[in-house]
C-alpha cells in the first residue's frame, strides 16, 4: 500500500540518480498516518527519550513521531543552518559529499536518542548523525526510516546500529 505512494523521479538531483518523492505520501492522511503510526512504534520500543531529525525529509517524519511518543525532536540540519555553537561531521552521499550540524549542547548525557529520516541509502548521512549524538555523550538507540534501499547497501556501513525501516525497495 504505502510503495504505490513513491514516485519515481529519474536523473535528480543530478543524472543518474533516482530520487524516492515522498511527497504523495505525505498528501494522502491514511498513508502518512501509517508511517507516523509504524515510526512512533519503533521509538516506544526503543525506548527513545529523544527523537533525531535529520535534514530534510526526517523533520517531516521525525516531529509527529517525537509528538506521538511525548519525547523532545532535535534537528540535525545542513552546515551553516543553525545558531549558536555547533558540531559537525562530513560525510559522502551517494552523489557527493555534505556536511551536517547539531547545535552543541542539543543532546545530553543519558539521552537514549531514536535518529529519523526518509531513506537509508549508503548509510553516510545516518552515520555521520549518529556520531554527533555520540559526540555529545547521548546513546543512539537505533534509525528508524520510511524506505531503505537494499541495493545500496548502507544497513552494511551502520552496524551494529539497530534498524528500523517500513519498506525496502
Amino acid at each position: 500500500m504505502l510503495r504505490a505512494h513513491i514516485r519515481d523521479v529519474t536523473d535528480f538531483p543530478q543524472p543518474g540518480v533516482v530520487f524516492k518523492d515522498i511527497t504523495p505520501l505525505l498528501v494522502t492522511p491514511a498513508a502518512f498516518t501509517v508511517v507516523i503510526n509504524e515510526l512512533a512504534a519503533t521509538a516506544g520500543g526503543y525506548g527513545a527519550t529523544v527523537v533525531a531529525a535529520i535534514e530534510a525529509r526526517g523533520f517531516l517524519l521525525a516531529a509527529p513521531v517525537a509528538y506521538r511518543t511525548g519525547v523532545g525532536v532535535v534537528p540535525i540540519r545542513k552546515q551553516g543552518k543553525l545558531p549558536g555553537e555547533t558540531v559537525s561531521r562530513t560525510y559522502d552521499l551517494e552523489y557527493g559529499t555534505a556536511t551536517l550540524e547539531v547545535q552543541a549542547d542539543a543532546f545530553r548525557p543519558g539521552d537514549r536518542v531514536l535518529l529519523v529520516d526518509d531513506v537509508l541509502a549508503t548509510g553516510g548521512t545516518a552515520a555521520a548523525a549518529a556520531e554527533l549524538v555520540r559526540q555529545s555523550g547521548a546513546e543512539v538507540v537505533g534509525l528508524a526510516v520510511l524506505m531503505e534501499l537494499t541495493f545500496l547497501s548502507g544497513r552494511d556501513r551502520l552496524a551494529p546500529l539497530e534498524i528500523s525501516s517500513i519498506m525496502e525497495v
